[in-house]
């Protein structure tokens, strides 16, 4: 999948779909050549250079008055050397210059894919899924060596970057900034997607035109936030979700990340992901190295939907890994928001018996269970049982709803310390803080240093006394503030733009730990909610927490965006009291559990006092659930109908071998005499004849039509409700299901 040309210097990567072209220029640098659908492998392509004498240049070698960095698409730009745009890479050396110019030295190309030290990366489980090649460029004043990495995917429209510096001087030298990935597109002509927000509203579809100058997303609060999501995408303004071009680009990271486009004044567009540079600095000793976390790029010639599903194949099967990657997920059931801090042991068993009986397999114990913990100010740090809660421990706990025949789960916030516990009253120094400065906290609760071992350390010792002695199944991984103040005792002042980086690094090393110690141990990484739902959390964690808010329309816009990257298998959605909890808002639980089955599926409340007739429909949720739950993680999933452009949304679920599939509509806002609505569908076989199921329709029709005239929604609101039947309530909800004749 890789094939150079060695009288041209010209390295193609092509897996038959897209391909990839860069080359080495005459001074040695990378120019980057083409992205996008596959090119002939035979072909040359040195052509696409382009070069024209332009006045207010620098160039690079006197007397040559065409060949200037500004002017020529680059593979990983160095600033200072006559490119006036932002740069991938900054150097500083003891000299205080911020000069650097690695040069092309060698390549190697090998099979299959290398794994990142100490960070999350795709992976592959046969040589022959992947082809890699390492770029060998060397900076001789710096004595550094820069080693480029790109690996494509046989199966998916993907390529896989990041970069390891190592350096091999003699004195140390400082990484100011160092992107995982850059490319300079050839135009401009694109809209910018990214999914940005807030806490109970994240990573919503916001779209742009690009337009000279910068335009960037990015986090500096030492996750990846619930603000904006490690991810953009760029599309034609005419592409759809089903047409057009489209380019996405996922760090596969949880810290400061930064992701931005530039358009310089010729029209190029120069596009970069990695490491946010702003507080980040990190000090590179002779002899050490240091690499970038991986960025993924995908091209799709069949608009975002086709994107997404490149994002979905590679993320479920080959970033997703270990026991719980392939398994059938257990539907759970956690208390928070039916009880929050207010509950004792005899509380817990009747809710959990009450959910055995509707056919739930997961009870997870939420906040309160440790400690002194009757509030937020209390207790995070000692993980140990509230025996004034829990009298026989969660060892006794866990027995005893193991002995329901359910599985028991448990919630943790291993991060974060409150001042009022016995592990900060013995640790005062383990969190993060400036020295001579105030503390600013957040839910009352401090950030314990993850850049130091020992604190780590610390906290893995508590956590595995407890999963070892425990039948624990489960842990909700939660995060319910951000970094302030960063700052670690434990560093030189020459090594404190480190600490953000070394604090994921940290995070990683604990999920790491526990996943080898406990390798069927199903975590569910939560950061109140959506704050740190990335590509590189899902390497530890296959499913996280979307968002705090449960909300079934909220979570319309919530769960359609963030499908644009993540794959529906890593989203945990559940069923949640009414009126919900965050937004007052009273939902039909049908509506509630049409929503939540796109995803983990799972409660949030009390079914003891739901009415018989509610119980009967939640037990008819986990039936339908538990005889799709792998057809909806492992389909192919459409976007047909999005939330932030019309009263509707609507997605569809459709099984590989296309004789299944599952479509969900849901009508916001009621209607009233209104038109006749059908929905084309997708990914179903046009020949193929198949009957399609609903509360109120039942129907035989070829996949042809469903595709090309659509499938006939059954809807209330056409016309005047006169039989009192029902259907014009707002926030109405239908399933459709679809199979093969």
């Amino acid at each position: 999948m890789i094939i150079v040309n060695e009288q041209e210097k010209v390295f193609h990567l092509n897996n038959g779909r897209i391909s990839y072209l860069f080359y080495v220029m005459e001074s040695g640098q990378l120019g980057h050549l083409y992205f996008g659908r596959a090119l002939n492998p035979e072909g040359s392509y040195l052509h696409m250079v382009e070069k024209a004498h332009r006045p207010m240049t620098t160039y690079i070698t006197e007397g040559d008055l065409y060949t200037s960095y500004e002017h020529l698409r680059q593979e990983y730009p160095c600033y200072g050397t006559s490119d006036y745009r932002y740069p991938a890479l900054e150097i500083q050396g003891g000299d205080g210059s911020r000069i650097c110019k690695p040069e092309y030295q060698r390549y190697e190309i090998f099979h299959g894919k290398k794994l990142l030290s100490g960070l999350p990366a795709t992976y592959v489980e046969d040589e022959s899924e992947a082809s890699t090649i390492e770029i060998f460029m060397w900076d001789p004043v710096r004595s550094l060596e820069v080693i480029l990495s790109y690996s494509i995917f046989r199966d998916v429209d993907a390529v896989a970057r990041s970069v390891r510096f190592v350096n091999h001087g003699k004195e140390s030298v400082f990484i100011n900034s160092a992107m995982s990935m850059s490319v300079d597109l050839p135009d401009a002509g694109f809209q910018s997607v990214q999914l940005s927000g807030s806490w109970a509203r994240e990573r919503h579809i916001h779209v742009r035109d690009l337009q000279p100058g910068i335009s960037a997303v990015s986090s500096m609060r030492g996750n990846s936030s619930h603000q904006h999501n490690p991810f953009l995408a760029l599309k034609r303004k005419s592409t759809t979700e089903l047409s057009g071009e489209a380019y996405g680009f996922s760090l596969v990271y949880s810290g400061n990340f930064l992701a931005q486009t530039e358009v310089d004044n010729y029209q190029v567009l120069r596009v970069m992901m990695g490491i946010n540079p702003f507080g980040f600095q990190w000090k590179l000793d002779p002899e050490t190295d240091f690499t970038t976390p991986e960025a993924i790029m995908v091209y799709s010639g069949d608009g975002l939907n086709g994107m997404s599903r490149q994002f979905h194949r590679l993320y479920r099967s080959r970033l997703a890994r270990g026991y719980w990657r392939d398994r059938e997920r257990p539907i759970l059931i956690n208390n928070w928001e039916a009880t929050q801090f207010n509950y004792v042991g005899d509380d817990l068993i009747l809710f959990a018996a009450k959910a055995k009986e509707c056919g739930i397999e997961l009870f997870v114990l939420d906040d309160g269970w440790f400690g002194a913990r009757d509030d937020d100010r209390h207790g995070l740090g000692d993980w140990h049982a509230n025996t004034q809660k829990l009298p026989n421990g969660i060892e006794g706990l866990a027995e005893k709803i193991e002995a329901l025949g359910m599985k028991f789960g448990l919630w943790f916030e291993p991060e974060m310390v409150n001042r009022d516990s016995d592990f900060f009253r013995s640790h005062p120094d383990y969190i993060i803080a400036t020295p001579n400065r105030s503390t600013s906290h957040g839910r009352n609760q401090f950030v314990l240093d993850f850049s130091r071992r020992e604190v780590v350390d610390a906290i893995y010792e508590q956590m595995y006394e407890l999963l070892s002695k425990a039948k624990i199944s489960y842990i909700k991984w939660d995060m319910n503030r951000s970094i302030s103040e960063c700052y670690s005792e434990a560093y030189p002042a020459d090594q404190q733009g480190e600490i953000f980086h070394r604090y994921i690094l940290g995070v990683y090393d604990l999920h790491e730990r526990l996943i080898q110690a406990f390798p069927s141990l199903l975590i569910e990484s939560c950061s109140s909610g959506g704050g740190r739902f990335d590509a590189g959390m899902l390497y530890y964690a296959p499913q996280g927490w979307v968002s705090d808010n449960s909300d079934a329309v909220e979570r319309l816009k919530i769960q359609y965006g963030t499908s644009l990257v993540y794959p529906i298998s890593c989203m945990g959605a559940h069923v949640s009291a009414c009126p919900n909890e965050q937004v007052g808002r009273r939902t039909p639980i049908e509506t509630r559990g049409n929503v939540a089955c796109t995803g983990a599926f799972g409660y949030e409340l009390d079914l003891n006092r739901l009415s018989s007739e509610e119980i009967e429909i939640v037990k008819k949720q986990i039936a339908f659930y538990k005889e799709n739950r792998r057809l909806i993680a492992e389909g192919n999933f459409y976007r047909l109908c999005s939330p932030f452009e019309t009263n509707f949304a609507a997605w569809e679920t459709a099984a590989p071998d296309r004789q299944r599939a599952i479509v969900t509509v849901t009508r916001i806002l009621s209607e009233i005499n209104g038109p006749y609505r059908r929905l084309p569908l997708c990914g179903l076989l046009a020949e193929q004849k198949y009957h399609i199921e609903s509360r109120f329709l039942s129907y035989d029709a070829y996949g042809d039509e469903l595709m090309q005239y659509g499938l006939m929604l059954e809807d209330k609101s056409s016309g005047q409700v006169i039989d009192g039947s029902g259907g014009c309530q707002d926030f109405l909800s239908v399933l459709y299901e679809i199979t093969a004749i």
